[in-house]
């Protein structure tokens, strides 16, 4: 067993603005003026992007520009961060979902992957496939409510050693390292898996776009949630918070709970 200190999380993608293409939108219906607020994520500037296109609000009404504004609209919010506040408070969430954001949750659980998965709206994964992999060790992240109890660590150090033992052994029985053909090694190495705990440590790539990120913290850091996806959704929440706070910026921490929360959930 190879001990896990603490789930990992890495955001290493996200959504980018084409400039060019933007500009010549923006041209083409009379509205060259506008730009992009460069002191923001391009994630965040496009969410505006798509909001001012859906109600022709990039400037205050001009019949000059019927393409580029609204006869309703006599008035505009300046700033992304105002702007975004109005679609957060509106629900108009829709627009949130041109923007994505990819993370690699590394030495997870395939209890926290089965949950993460179940989200299916506006996500992607790619898994470490166990079909392939051969576990000649078992990582093992031990949770914190058992951590402390001496005699529950143990018991587990000791299930997983013996699972670990018996993927060794049965490589043994097989003659995995004397097996050339890989057909043959995928299908042994699929069989193999089936001792395996589902607690072993593994890596998943996730994408989804900002809408379902929101729903996602805010599901999977309540109190009521299990305990690992809680800390791995926690780590992601900060994260989110950190690099996009004008879409995030109704998300706070609950130190009492530990649990993210959001001024407005219907989004």
């Amino acid at each position: 067993m190879r001990p896990i200190q603490e789930p990992t999380v890495y955001l290493i993608a996200k959504t980018m603005l084409e400039p060019e293409g933007l500009e010549a939108y923006l041209k083409d219906i009379g509205a060259p003026d506008w730009k992009p607020d460069s002191s923001v994520s391009d994630c965040e500037n496009l969410v505006e992007a798509g909001g001012r296109m859906c109600y022709r609000s990039w400037q205050p009404y001009d019949p000059a520009k019927p393409e580029a504004t609204n006869p309703n609209v006599t008035r505009v919010r300046q700033g992304n961060d105002t702007y975004i506040e109005n679609v957060l408070k509106s629900g108009h969430g829709s627009v949130l979902e041109h923007a994505s954001l990819t993370f690699i949750c590394r030495n997870v659980s395939r209890v926290f992957t089965h949950e993460l998965v179940r989200h299916r709206a506006g996500m992607a994964y790619s898994q470490e496939s166990l079909r392939y992999v051969r576990l000649d060790d078992i990582p093992f992240w031990i949770p914190d409510s058992a951590a402390e109890n001496d005699r529950a660590k143990n018991k587990i150090v000791e299930i997983v050693d013996f699972l670990e033992n018996a993927q060794k052994e049965l490589g043994e029985i097989f003659g995995m390292d004397d097996i050339a053909d890989f057909t043959t090694k995928k299908q042994l190495t699929s069989m193999f898996r089936r001792l395996a705990p589902i607690g072993l440590g593994t890596t998943i790539m996730v994408t989804g776009n900002l809408r379902s990120w929101r729903h996602i913290i805010e599901m999977r850091t309540s109190s009521h949630a299990e305990e690992e996806i809680r800390l791995v959704t926690g780590k992601i929440a900060a994260i989110c918070k950190k690099h996009f706070p004008n879409v995030f910026q109704d998300m706070v921490f609950d130190e009492a709970s530990g649990s993210w929360t959001f001024g407005h959930t219907k989004v």
